[in-house]
């Protein structure tokens, strides 16, 4: 349902008309691209610029990051997996073909290309940005235009710098009302999954607002945006605020002295209207958020951890029934089972939705003075954030607890850079996605906040966080 009037403007329209070079008669818009991320998927996008005799038209706008496929245990090119290793040579030889500047595993400022850019002070409000992966989503937090795209649209922005487009519906998440202690970004993103399906927000623009998401840190907004591909979103965002001027101060290629205080005009100013239109408006109660889980191979199978594990036998249609009876029998659950008696093999924390510094540090009031009872693996989402982890001495919470502490890469949540979880185990996982074989061929995945796998890490079973938190917090 519309809201307001024909006259408002939302957030998206502003960012979006901004960016629009021209409209054809089918619809289809040509965007400007203000910032294009690279990783090493990037190759076929590279080979077709090079098939045409091309050129990157706009290097300086132009940056690739080595994440995917780098291993967190190995740093030494030569010691790779050769195919990984030529994965990462051959991002190194196309940016430096095309003088694109590379955040290779040797720069202090490596990480996960999500977590990266807003860092590094790339990602900036109002501006559109594009990558060849689809949780490009992050970037939204901060009032930017930011979406996931394939090999061949990689090349025609490597060629032009623009990209065609259809416009999407806008949609409004409203979030009103204060979380509980403990609750996390990823509990509202995971209860809004749930809430309007994995295909809810498809063909849509998510505008996420109210007190909630304004209460949120940019590293929780972050995390937010994140998994609105998992809601079937083109993008998510969320209006640019103090909070945000706050975060993007004194970062390295965001704008300094007069020309930062400039620009925070314009940015406050990509507020949508008070009378804004949205396509559909979905409003949920902050406080009745608790700690989430999935439980099957969608991230629309979310449900508190206080539950159970749902019944086909109860399901509102045919086709629900069928999903959860395929889900049940790849995941080895039963109907009915309580979702705190699910035991899991291992965990593990990191990907670009959970890896910053926040997310650590909540991991780590749960595990300080504890032992974990399953193996797990903990990746930082970029070497500043090791180094601030260290600083704070988070490594040693997490390896004096039994887990490994690695370095930044996408490590465990995309299964292609050597770090798996074995077939047939079950991981407590901070990742987007609990696809099958996600996290590698036969692996079962639950996915929930950095406290609820720490948790998970110290009792081996699905488990509420917050007695553990009790006094830490």
């Amino acid at each position: 349902m519309a809201t307001g009037n024909a006259t408002g403007r939302t957030l998206f329209d502003k960012v979006w008309d901004a960016h629009e070079v021209v409209r054809r008669e089918d619809g289809q818009s040509l965007l400007w691209i203000d910032r294009h991320f690279l990783h090493e998927g990037s190759f076929h996008a590279f080979d077709k610029v090079a098939a045409r005799g091309a050129e990157v038209a706009r290097p300086d706008l132009t940056f690739g990051v080595e994440d995917h496929y780098v291993p967190t245990r190995v740093r030494v090119l030569e010691r790779m997996d050769p195919a990984i290793r030529r994965m990462m040579e051959q991002l190194r030889a196309n940016t430096d073909r095309h003088h694109v500047r590379l955040f290779g595993i040797d720069d202090p400022a490596q990480g996960i290309v999500h977590v990266v850019g807003p860092e590094q002070g790339l990602t900036l409000p109002g501006l559109c940005i594009v990558c060849g992966d689809s949780h490009t989503a992050t970037h939204g937090a901060f009032g930017a235009l930011a979406f996931g795209i394939g090999a061949s649209e990689v090349a025609h922005v490597l060629m032009t710098q623009t990209l065609w487009q259809s416009r999407p519906k806008r949609l409004r998440v409203r979030v009103e009302g204060a979380l509980a202690p403990g609750i996390a970004a990823k509990d509202i993103a995971l209860s809004i999954i749930a809430r309007i399906g994995a295909d809810g927000a498809a063909g849509h623009a998510i505008e996420y607002a109210g007190s909630t998401i304004r209460g949120l840190s940019m590293e929780g907004r972050l995390t937010l945006c994140n998994l609105s591909i998992e809601a079937g979103g083109r993008c998510g965002m969320v209006a640019p605020d103090e909070t945000t001027l706050a975060y993007l101060r004194g970062r390295p290629f965001a704008p300094a002295g007069a020309d930062f205080e400039r620009a925070a005009e314009a940015w406050l100013g990509l507020a949508g209207d008070m009378d804004a239109v949205f396509d559909r408006e979905v409003v949920l109660d902050g406080s009745e958020i608790a700690p989430i889980v999935t439980w099957g191979t969608s991230p629309e199978d979310a449900l508190p951890i206080t539950m159970a594990v749902p019944d086909p036998d109860a399901a509102d249609d045919a086709g629900r029934a069928a999903h959860i009876r395929d889900a049940l029998a790849y995941m080895d659950l039963r109907p009915g089972q309580k979702l705190s008696d699910i035991r899991v093999d291992r965990v593990f924390i990191g990907s670009c939705t959970n890896s910053r510094i926040e997310d650590l540090r909540a991991a780590a009031a749960v595990l300080a003075g504890r032992s974990a009872q399953v193996p797990g693996l903990v990746s930082p989402g970029s070497a500043q954030v090791k180094q601030q982890a260290e600083a704070e001495g988070l490594d040693v919470v997490f390896t004096s607890a039994g887990l490994e502490w690695v370095d930044a890469g996408c490590s465990m949540c995309v299964g292609m850079n050597g770090d798996l979880v074995p077939p047939g185990e079950r991981c407590a996982s901070t990742t987007n996605r609990n696809f099958k074989g996600r996290q590698g061929p036969g692996s079962r995945t639950h996915l929930m906040s950095p406290a609820m796998v720490a948790a998970a890490a110290v009792t081996g079973h699905l488990t509420d966080m917050r007695p553990l938190l009790a006094g830490r917090v």
